[in-house]
């Protein structure tokens, strides 16, 4: 049993990390990359990697409130700690989706299956390092859209890529992934808001001429192994993001994905409850834009595949009906990432186990739960197993 200083040191250390919850086997901080002017493909493999169309009426999944997603699915999203002391990240929201930014405390009460847990740590977090890939899905469902993806794309690199202060570099850092059936990256992971934008400026829509014939055919597109551009990878997309670029970044960094996409996977080898599962463990958080040319007619708009990959990694899905609800769902991402709280809690339970421990963080302050404050926070983790 620890002592009480060394528990103090120890909450200390985990404090300046700063991780969203800690997270077993991480990787140490890479060498810094060269910052590469053009783009690069990558391939991925299961060993390596006009207007707007509305979602269905899907009703969203969501951990919001008092109640976060079960853990008796195969979908549970889950995340392995190596220390005693459970971290993890939460927002706060009115009922009108504004966020609330003056919880303390004993505002708020954490739950690990069903057991209350004393805050060990509590603090809201405005200052971490973000590092962050911007997603946009390049294939043919996406050509009437994508300039409006782009513009509002530039103003989010102003807004979330603070500069750095006194002449040195900024904490914060961003990448241009573009993916049909592979994914390439336009720009590595850099500060530079001029690099970051020619990187946007080089996403178009890609479909090779003998593709563009075959579906003005009504044929099938070339196979993937030889023509990637008539296809959409969403899954191996995020995976090769979160596996070659996210989970290397520095430790104390919030760690995120801004997805643009229909959601309409086509071609992945990956699955998507792996992808959840690779972004829970590797702490980062998948913001989904769901956005399609509704003047393409093949496919579709899967608002539930995007909500799910959101919600289970604690991001968010927007489903944006014109330019101007586009351009809020990404002031919204900007501002959510900046209005987070840290609670940390060494649980009762000190079993090693490997079991899976729920995590519910209710709102105990009569005045908030009479303003319908909503906590939105990922539900559960994955003790250590000796």
């Amino acid at each position: 049993m620890l002592n009480e200083k060394k528990i103090l040191a120890l909450i200390m250390a985990l404090n300046l990390l700063a991780t969203g919850t800690s997270v077993a086997n991480a990787q140490a901080t890479p060498s810094a990359q060269p910052q590469a002017l053009r783009s690069r493909t990558v391939g991925t493999t299961a060993s390596s990697i006009a207007g707007y169309q509305k979602p269905s009426a899907t009703p969203p999944a969501t951990r919001s409130g008092n109640a976060p997603v079960s853990a008796s699915d195969d979908e549970t999203e889950v995340v392995r700690v190596e220390t005693n002391l459970v971290n993890t990240l939460f927002t706060a929201v009115d009922q009108d989706r504004h966020f609330v930014t003056s919880l303390g405390s004993g505002d708020v009460r954490v739950f690990e299956n069903n057991v209350a847990q004393p805050n060990s740590l509590f603090e809201r977090v405005t200052d971490r390092p973000i590092t962050l890939a911007i997603m946009v899905d390049t294939s043919e469902s996406q050509r009437g859209v994508l300039a409006d993806e782009k513009s509002a794309a530039r103003a989010f690199v102003d807004s979330v890529i603070r500069p750095g202060k006194d002449g040195q570099a900024s904490a914060d850092q961003a990448a241009i992934i573009s993916f049909t059936g592979q994914p390439k990256v336009e720009q590595e992971l850099t500060d530079d808001h001029e690099k970051l934008k020619s990187g946007i400026e080089r996403l178009r829509i890609e479909l090779s001429p003998e593709n563009q014939r075959r579906r003005a055919n009504g044929d099938d597109p070339l196979p993937k192994e030889q023509d990637p551009s008539g296809y959409t990878g969403i899954w191996d997309a995020l995976w090769m993001a979160i596996d070659d670029l996210l989970s290397k970044s520095p430790l104390g960094a919030r760690r995120a994905i801004v997805l643009l996409s229909d959601g309409d996977d086509t071609s992945s080898t990956i699955k998507r409850q792996d992808v959840i599962d690779l972004a829970v463990k590797s702490d980062v958080a998948i913001y989904s834009i769901g956005i399609r040319d509704s003047n393409f007619e093949d496919g579709k708009l899967d608002s539930g595949a995007l909500r799910k990959v959101s919600d289970r990694t604690g991001g968010r899905a927007f489903f944006p009906a014109n330019r101007e609800e586009l351009q809020r769902a990404f002031s919204q991402i900007d501002k959510e990432l900046r209005s987070q709280y840290l609670v940390a809690y060494s649980p009762s339970n000190a079993n090693r186990d490997g079991a899976y421990r729920q995590i519910r963080i209710e709102v105990v302050n009569p005045e908030l739960s009479k303003n319908k404050v909503q906590l939105l926070y990922r539900g559960g983790y994955y003790a250590r197993k000796n």
